[in-house]
């Protein structure tokens, strides 16, 4: 049963996981796992949730405390409920975002790359995506157009920061996901072909039958503006490029991925 308590103050320390701490802090916090995160909004906590994530503590805007909120409240079991008033919690950043409830939960212990991808038949793998938004869409167009993992370089942002998890509706929780600090090369050996999503000439056509009969294919997508790096595309089996019209020269990472995810994805 929730334990519910009333917080009538910003600067509650009982608040700092919510109000003060960077996400970089929560993930380093001590505790019986490894680090927090903050998941935002019934969807993505319930999701969260579902794939096993232990809620250490809720907070609830007064005026949400119903419905589907209660709901989600119920399934968190006997943790602290902070509870307050619009006035106070609106201080936080981007609170208003949050349709009036944030969850703060246990890290999940890291997959490991090479199980998550044993059995699977598309693949991303993402090059240094460094902006969370962006992070959070591909994880949404993954979920929904038939990938089933996705790799991150080291370089990438984190998919449990609160608006990579937000904006992918939950989906990080439910697409398995590692970070992978071996050459695209490596993929090979585990019976990948790579598809490098570039801006080059020497490219084949997204529709090309012999991407669509590939038995095993990574969709290999790089950083925001400059794209995959040389190196990476010159360790890929294919180099890919969306057609563009009327001078457009390329789309937006998180767009090109659902593109290509759709393209590709397996028959």
């Amino acid at each position: 049963m929730a334990n519910f308590i009333e917080i009538t103050s910003f600067h509650d320390p009982r608040l700092d996981a919510y109000a003060r701490l960077t996400e970089a802090q929560l993930a380093q916090t001590p505790g019986p796992k490894t680090g927090l995160f903050i998941a935002e909004s019934p969807k993505v906590i319930a999701r969260a949730l579902e794939a096993g994530c232990r809620p250490t503590s809720v907070l609830v805007e007064r005026g949400n405390l119903n419905g589907e909120t209660l709901e989600i409240i119920n399934r968190c079991g006997n943790v602290p409920v902070y509870i307050g008033e619009n006035s106070v919690l609106a201080q936080l950043t981007g609170y208003k975002l949050t349709r009036g409830l944030l969850c703060a939960m246990e890290r999940p212990k890291l997959c490991d790359p090479e199980v998550i991808i044993q059995t699977a038949r598309r693949i991303a793998v993402l090059e240094d995506v460094v902006n969370p938004t962006n992070l959070g869409a591909i994880f949404r167009s993954a979920a929904a157009l038939g990938m089933d993992a996705i790799l991150l370089t080291p370089g990438c942002s984190d998919p449990l920061y609160r608006r990579s998890a937000r904006v992918s509706m939950g989906t990080v929780f439910q697409v398995p996901w590692a970070f992978w600090d071996k050459p695209m090369g490596y993929l090979r050996e585990l019976g990948f072909k790579t598809a490098a999503m570039a801006l080059k000439e020497d490219t084949i056509a997204i529709d090309d039958v012999r991407l669509q009969n590939e038995p095993r294919l990574a969709v290999v997508l790089g950083t925001e503006g400059e794209g995959l790096t040389a190196a990476a595309i010159a360790q890929c089996d294919y180099t890919v490029k969306i057609p563009m019209q009327h001078g457009v020269d390329s789309l937006n990472v998180a767009a090109a991925s659902a593109v290509a995810f759709w393209e590709l994805r397996a028959r």
